[in-house]
């Protein structure tokens, strides 16, 4: 009985993983569309990626006599840089069309990969203007969003505040633009990524704890700036998935 159990087990969770991959080539196939809709060079540049690592192969299988052996890696290591090509040129999309949309921040920070604690719109005026918070090795990052001459007093308002909760725990603050001393959305994550580990995993914890008492006084912002970057998200999720 337990043997017929696990088989029925088994078999209905090889359909789940079936339809989920489906649903992730949809995604992907939907996304490539979209792309080179917008995109003109896209599949000149996939298909210049896949020809061209596919011929240095060759030349160098005729040098070394293993065509045999360098073609199939060759066409193996193009598909894989045109993917490559393909998810950048989808992400650069994204972040392009995010731009200057309320929540744009508040949307690439909840994306950032590893062990990040965001919590979107600390702060924030009527005009949508906000500040958020985000907790991880560094210490303590305030990413602020909107018009500089705003969400300036905002940045030092809470940074005060929360400099009285964290003590000597290093405090960023970033605000969101194109202009001097500004951060571009499209590398708030790579920015985020490059800031040194002060803090251990465990003081992390700690902080999140301390944190969690002040009460939020952010204006309400949308989870993301447009459907079509909620689609894309999935897109790059299913893309890193599959990578």
């Amino acid at each position: 009985m337990a043997g017929k159990q696990d088989k029925a087990a088994a078999k209905e969770a090889a359909k789940v993983r079936r339809a989920a991959s489906r649903e992730r080539r949809k995604q992907i196939f939907e996304a490539f569309k979209m792309q080179r809709r917008e995109d003109k060079a896209l599949v000149p540049m996939m298909l210049g990626a896949l020809l061209g690592v596919t011929a240095i192969a060759v030349v160098l299988g005729i040098v070394f006599d293993a065509v045999w052996m360098f073609v199939p890696l060759g066409v193996a290591l193009g598909a894989l840089l045109a993917v490559i090509i393909f998810g950048r040129r989808v992400q650069s999309n994204v972040f392009r069309k995010a731009d200057g949309q309320p929540g744009a921040g508040a949307w690439a920070l909840e994306n950032l990969r590893g062990r990040w604690r965001v919590t979107p719109a600390v702060a924030g005026t009527t005009q949508l203007d906000a500040v958020h918070r985000v907790l991880g090795r560094p210490g303590v990052v305030l990413v602020a969003e909107g018009a500089p001459q705003r969400v300036k007093p905002l940045l030092a308002q809470e940074k005060k505040r929360i400099a009285r909760v964290v003590g000597e725990t290093p405090i960023y603050d970033f605000i969101i633009g194109s202009g001097d001393g500004q951060v571009p959305l499209k590398k708030l994550q790579s920015t985020l990524m490059k800031l040194p580990r002060n803090i251990t995993a465990a003081q992390v914890d700690t902080l999140e704890t301390r944190l969690a008492a002040l009460a939020s006084r952010g204006a309400a912002l949308p989870k993301g700036p447009m459907p079509a970057g909620a689609k894309m998200r999935n897109v790059q999720r299913a893309m890193r998935r599959r990578g």
